[in-house]
């Protein structure tokens, strides 16, 4: 079963469009260990900024922007409700990308999976090693800000990578499910590894939460 953080993060993936007239609104999700587990790797300073102020905008913005829609939405205007479309995907996408993102890195973390994702790992990629630097190559290729991802594809069955620009959220992009995200914004890492991205995509894979990686995994074949 998914943990609660894991199932709190999945269930913003559910679009809230449908649903504005009786929805809560979004909230910041508390951080599974403190700003500084995550050193040396990724600083308490990045993560308290990241967490608090990044990823809390994107709340904020997503919630007016909601209130908006809504608003838009009684009226039948539907010009504006267009207009707004692209700050539901960029807010929206960015509280999306980061509950998971969260989960996705433990203090713990690091060395490689186990079990039917390790299995699946070798048998799409050939090796955790060449996964490795696959997933590595295309988020350290990323132009301008974005997102390297591991993704499931529920139709064939099968592991898949693949980049997002800016905040546009995965599943919503290309279908795939989102299991492992990597977060190449300069936020996530330019106070600690000023402009050289590989340095950060270098470290970051000592703190990968692969148990919830594998959650994510074995929840989403069923």
């Amino acid at each position: 079963m998914l943990s609660r953080a894991a199932r709190s993060a999945s269930r913003t993936l559910v679009p809230a469009i449908g649903s504005l007239g009786s929805r809560q609104k979004h909230s910041l999700p508390d951080l599974p260990y403190d700003y500084g587990a995550l050193e040396p790797h990724i600083s308490a300073q990045i993560m308290q900024l990241h967490h608090s102020k990044h990823h809390a905008t994107y709340v904020n913005n997503l919630n007016a922007v909601e209130e908006k829609y809504l608003e838009a939405l009684e009226k039948g205007d539907i010009t504006t409700q267009v207009a707004l479309q692209p700050g539901l995907k960029f807010n929206g996408g960015g509280h999306i990308n980061h509950s998971i993102f969260w989960t996705n890195l433990s203090p713990k973390g690091g060395g490689e999976p186990k079990g039917e994702l390790l299995e699946a790992i070798k048998r799409d990629f050939g090796s955790f090693d060449k996964f490795k630097e696959k997933l590595t190559t295309v988020s350290i290729g990323v132009q301008g800000s974005g997102w390297g991802w591991l993704g499931f594809n529920k139709e064939q069955g099968r592991l898949q990578i693949a980049a997002c620009s800016n905040q546009d959220p995965l599943q919503g992009t290309t279908g795939l499910i989102p299991l492992l995200g990597i977060d190449v914004w300069e936020h996530a890492y330019y106070l600690q590894y000023k402009n050289v991205r590989p340095d950060y995509l270098k470290a970051i894979w000592n703190v990968i939460n692969w148990e919830n990686v594998m959650e994510r995994y074995m929840a989403c074949k069923k």
